[in-house]
């Protein structure tokens, strides 16, 4: 599946939005201005988006682009409220908004890519993710690279996500997400040798977990390498034996 990636927050409003008029015996506080006011409304936004309140999330997000229409972070973050609230159309317009005044923020073309693909207009969400990846801000590329990939498989186009995932493994070879997509890929595929391979990978700088044991047993099975499968199904035994893994494994036999 497409990772999706958390919007940064720049903090949590506690106090009330709207301005209002001191009862100390000090001057007035003034009315916030737009920008401090849509910057509010944003966080408060963001606040409730992540605790899954969408209904309230839209609200404010959408009080926060009347203070501030070119607030492009406000716009990515209403689109995705949109996408929870079952409303592609309104999603899609205010991705548009988002990319069109954050053109430079990677991360915002990013989940607008993983919307279109979502969508099944694969070509337009290459496109945006190529144009994430290029840019010169964009300090992690492999993520869009892996993403577009994981896209492509669903086209599917297996060739395209194929050249994708190795350029996120040249940009940084023990790239978990991308090994583990390679692998998947290249088992989808019948190359249970190269699906080893990067499994092998995986498993050498990361910790597996159920799901991966569960997995490298399925791949030896099918090279017929009954050593190893015994190996991999004793360490899912025995490290998660109450896992839905090692359940099926009783299934599967």
């Amino acid at each position: 599946m497409i990772r999706k990636f958390s919007l940064p927050l720049a903090g949590v409003l506690l106090a009330a939005l709207a301005g209002c008029i001191s009862t100390t015996s000090g001057p007035a506080k003034s009315q916030p201005d737009d920008a401090e006011a849509a910057e509010q409304y944003y966080q408060l936004g963001a606040r409730y988006y992540r605790a899954g309140n969408y209904e309230l999330a839209r609200d404010r997000l959408e009080r926060a682009v009347e203070f501030n229409p070119r607030m492009g972070i406000a716009h990515s973050t209403l689109a995705l409220t949109y996408e929870q609230l079952e409303i592609p159309r309104l999603a899609a317009e205010h991705y548009e908004l988002a990319v069109r005044y954050d053109s430079k923020d990677p991360n915002v073309r990013n989940t607008y890519a993983v919307f279109l693909c979502r969508q099944r207009d694969f070509d337009k969400a290459v496109e945006q993710f190529d144009r994430a990846i290029r840019m010169p801000e964009n300090d992690r590329p492999e993520i869009m690279m892996t993403n577009a990939g994981v896209c492509l498989v669903q086209k599917p186009d297996f060739q395209g996500a194929e050249d994708f995932f190795r350029q996120a493994l040249e940009r940084r070879a023990n790239y978990p997400e991308a090994l583990l997509q390679m692998t998947l890929l290249k088992r989808r595929t019948g190359e249970q040798l190269s699906a080893r391979a990067f499994l092998q990978r995986y498993m050498a700088t990361n910790p597996p977990s159920a799901q991966i044991l569960l997995l490298a047993i399925q791949i030896e099975r099918e090279l017929g390498n009954e050593t190893a499968e015994e190996e991999y199904r004793t360490q899912l035994l025995d490290q998660f034996p109450e896992s839905a893994e090692a359940r099926r494994l009783s299934e599967i036999g």
